[in-house]
């Protein structure tokens, strides 16, 4: 049997030490509520949740839009955005502002699918927190939502808020 790899010591004890330990748990334990889980499969993937979480918050926006407010490049949008023109959870448009791009706008499909998954993913965080004092459930989301309004000063991506 192989001996244990030694724990590091220097910074073992720092807050952000057991931040990132935490967060990477958080990636681990998604699947307690993320909807290709969901009973009967039809959720949507995690790229098109929060694709269709961006363009209902900002409204029709094209592949240059959907770029800069995610840091990521056209060809990964293009996939991203044609698998979902598949699925028919958005429909491109012409610029309702008049511009020559082509938008992304979502169908009455994607908001069923969208309000679906958001509904089933409120659940599984219910489920996980039904045991707490609200007021506990209330400084979590707070503290995520600063945690989360940090990144995006730092990146220069802020996210719509409803």
């Amino acid at each position: 049997m192989d001996k244990p790899v030694d724990q590091p010591t220097d910074g073992a004890d720092k807050p952000t030490d057991r931040v990132e330990f935490e967060t990477m748990l958080l990636s681990r334990h998604s699947h307690l509520h993320a909807p290709r889980t969901r009973a009967g499969g039809g959720g949507l993937d995690r790229s098109a949740y929060v694709l269709l979480t961006r363009i209902r918050m900002h409204g029709p926006m094209s592949i240059g839009q959907l770029s800069e407010a995610f840091g990521l490049d056209a060809s990964t949008l293009n996939r991203q955005t044609a698998a979902m023109l598949r699925a028919g959870v958005v429909e491109r448009i012409p610029d309702p502002e008049g511009g020559i791009a082509r938008k992304f706008r979502i169908t009455a499909e994607g908001e069923r699918r969208l309000e679906a998954d958001r509904a089933f993913n409120i659940g599984g965080i219910e489920r996980i927190v039904e045991h707490w004092p609200p007021e506990d459930v209330t400084r979590l989301a707070d503290l995520l939502e600063r945690f989360n309004r940090d990144i995006e000063r730092l990146e220069g991506r802020p996210w719509p808020r409803p």
